[in-house]
């Protein structure tokens, strides 16, 4: 008859754990035992971290096959095999046996969060088993995502079922082996996203360096991996790859118990893999997405392309070919995602020049980079054929040599395009249109003086046509300035039609008058049955980028539904909301108001008094259930039409999803100095076929 565990620390053969009885790390971090998720009842072997609110498990044993009540039992036998059993002493999960040579072992948590059993005798270090092989959800310090490439063992994470199931959910994100290896999120078998290559740094994919944070990525004949560590003993974080796909990274201090969000991972529609199909280039605000083909391509289907349906990608405008190859040269884009390495070839000793003759000589090579972005750069990597899933950043990222024919290039000795781009500015006061429309064509002193010649610092986004920069006029008069790219793929023609359609544009601040309550709520109420409608009794609004690869449904709409609220509520702009006392935008703002019972403070002050301040309570509660962070928590738009009216009981709303601007705090600590933190590459393969 085997004996209840009086250790406190570690469970040694023929002793068992029961439910209600736990084993603590030495530290009194880590705690194992048995647990019930979310609202379930159902009851799980996990592992998680003690005296942090909420409860953070990091890892779950019996995943796929729960218990149904609470008398399951842990045992460790004296191969070293811990075995869960219930209540009919039948084996519902174990352990991989061990290979190694086995003596009088025992298992225990470390305060690393893993679960680990080994040799008594033998140092911590000797491990027959450990949880770290097996992840679940979560990544934590010390954990490796990738490949032991002897015994062929993959690991990887795995999203739970829902919050209340840890069963194997849709997605996971695993260490791809195809060409350069590189971190890619899964649905099922089709990429949902993607991390990227190692750039020596960091994934090319998430460039910026993380504060107090040590990445690291290995590769040699034995293994292939990436983790982090965090380099402060105070600071906690775990990175989880939460049900609905996306990734989390949560934060916490010895002084501080409760769990922080230190980011939400996919913010923005170009982190949808292949956003603007092939050949392109991704570029985001944090709210909208635009797309552009790359240097020497156009657009696939040009009516699609030019509705923003760029699923289809680009093509080459003038096609090489092998005979005449040898006089393509290369254009050199920055601050960019590499695209999917997954056909690429790599070699880690070749130099960049090196690196382009090898591109050159196969007329199937689509563009090639350094490896290593390190102490001027090292390594070679090449593309054939197409470049799928590349995005422009604002900062960090890196460069990335494009071929193209000679007649796409206006300096083929150099191998560069000489910088030629058209200004043109359209008189638009920033908050508020204007209806006149001005042009200037091509090295104006005076937009150059207005833009602190086209500073980064007041550059307001990036579309097709080129970068978009705010200014002001020496009489104070702001504009903003379409500066047109000769990159672009679309014409000055083009262009100046955008510029009239613009001009069109009449949006003045004193007819906000003219719209009192009475439109506003007219107008909620209206927009919410027309949306009920397409979603319920129209089959055909649904957008070709949708039908094909599922990148929006019903709860984007409500999503986009609820900031429309907010809105016309307030009477400002999400995205041009600005307040002294913080950072969030109107989403964050109405937030903070509703969570301090001050909602009714978002009205728009023209309205005055003239409202219902029950009708405005209900509108502001419906904005903020629609605009919540995770779509299932949304309502459909028939609840939303019954909440309006009154029909309905309104539950409790959540935070909002991109509820805050960026925090100026951190981005000042995010110098680039912290991008020395990163490991030394070890990288020992050389690949001498495309694949």
């Amino acid at each position: 008859m085997s004996r209840i565990s009086t250790s406190l620390d570690t469970l040694a053969v023929d002793q068992s754990l029961h439910d209600g009885e736990t084993l603590v790390s030495e530290g009194g971090i880590i705690a194992v035992g048995f647990f019930s998720p979310g609202n379930s009842t159902r009851r799980y072997l996990g592992v998680w971290f003690t005296n942090v609110s909420p409860i953070t498990v990091v890892w779950v044993a019996n995943r796929n096959k729960p218990l149904e009540n609470t008398k399951g039992v842990l045992k460790l036998n004296g191969k070293g095999t811990l075995e869960l059993l219930n209540d009919r002493n039948i084996t519902i999960w174990s352990s991989n046996i061990s290979t190694k040579a086995v003596n009088n072992p025992v298992a225990h948590p470390l305060d690393s969060g893993n679960f680990v059993v080994r040799n008594e005798e033998e140092t911590k270090g000797s491990v027959l088993w450990q949880s770290f092989d097996y992840p679940g959800d979560t990544l934590v310090p010390g954990m490796k995502i990738g490949w032991n490439l002897e015994t062929g063992l993959e690991r990887y994470l795995s999203s739970w079922r829902s919050d209340d199931d840890p069963a194997e959910g849709e997605y996971a994100q695993k260490l791809d082996l195809r060409g350069y290896p590189q971190s890619i999120k899964f649905k099922g078998h089709d990429i949902k996203s993607r991390s990227g290559s190692w750039n020596g740094l960091a994934l090319v994919g998430r460039p910026a360096p993380v504060p107090e944070t040590l990445q690291k990525f290995v590769m040699n004949e034995k293994e292939v991996y990436y983790e982090f560590d965090i380099l402060v003993s105070a600071l906690f974080s775990v990175y989880k790859l939460i049900p609905s796909g996306t990734g989390e990274s949560w934060y916490w201090t010895t002084q501080m118990r409760t769990l922080q969000v230190a980011t939400t991972g996919e913010v923005d529609q170009c982190e949808n893999y292949a956003f603007c199909g092939a050949n392109s280039i991704c570029s985001s605000d944090g709210n909208w997405a635009t797309c552009e083909c790359l240097r020497g391509y156009v657009p696939k289907s040009t009516d699609q392309w030019n509705m923003a349906v760029w699923v289809d990608g680009c093509i080459p405008r003038n096609k090489s070919s092998c005979e005449n190859s040898n006089t393509d040269g290369f254009l050199r884009y920055t601050h960019l995602k590499l695209p999917d390495t997954s056909s690429s070839w790599f070699n880690t000793t070749m130099n960049l020049d090196e690196c382009r003759k090898s591109c050159l000589k196969n007329c199937t090579c689509a563009a090639y980079a350094n490896l290593d972005i390190r102490d001027g750069g090292t390594g070679c990597l090449l593309w054939f054929n197409t470049l799928t899933d590349t995005r422009k950043f604002s900062e960090w990222g890196q460069d990335l040599y494009i071929r193209v024919p000679a007649s796409e290039l206006d300096d083929v000795g150099h191998g560069n395009l000489k910088k030629k781009t058209v200004e043109i500015a359209v008189g638009v006061i920033i908050f508020g249109l204007v209806t006149c429309a001005c042009i200037f064509i091509t090295k104006n002193p005076v937009l150059a003086n207005a833009t602190e010649d086209f500073s980064t610092k007041n550059k307001l986004g990036e579309g097709g046509f080129g970068p978009v920069y705010k200014g002001k006029l020496p009489d104070g008069q702001e504009l903003a300035v379409k500066r047109l790219s000769k990159k672009s793929g679309q014409g000055l023609e083009e262009f100046k039609n955008e510029v009239a359609l613009i001009a069109k544009l009449q949006h003045h601040q004193t007819k906000k008058k003219l719209i009192d309550w009475c439109k506003r709520f007219n107008v909620i109420i209206g927009i919410a049955r027309g949306l009920l409608y397409l979603h319920q009794d129209s089959s055909g609004y649904m957008s070709p980028e949708y039908v094909a690869r599922g990148h929006f449904s019903v709860k984007s709409d409500v999503f986009s539904y609820g900031v429309i609220i907010l809105e016309i509520l307030s009477g400002k702009k999400n995205r041009e909301f600005s307040n002294p006392k913080h950072y969030n935008n109107l989403l964050g703002h109405a937030w903070t108001l509703w969570t301090e019972d001050r909602a009714l403070e978002l009205l728009d002050e023209v309205l005055g008094e003239q409202f219902m301040p029950t009708e405005v309570i209900r509108c502001i509660h419906v904005g903020l259930l629609c605009v919540q962070q995770r779509p299932e928590d949304r309502p459909n738009m028939l609840l939303v039409v019954l909440m309006l009216n009154g029909d309905k009981l309104l539950p409790k709303p959540k935070v909002p999803g991109f509820y805050t601007e960026i925090d100026v705090t951190s981005e000042a600590n995010s110098s680039p100095t912290n991008q020395n933190l990163g490991s030394i590459n070890e990288l020992s393969i050389t690949v001498l076929d495309a694949r």
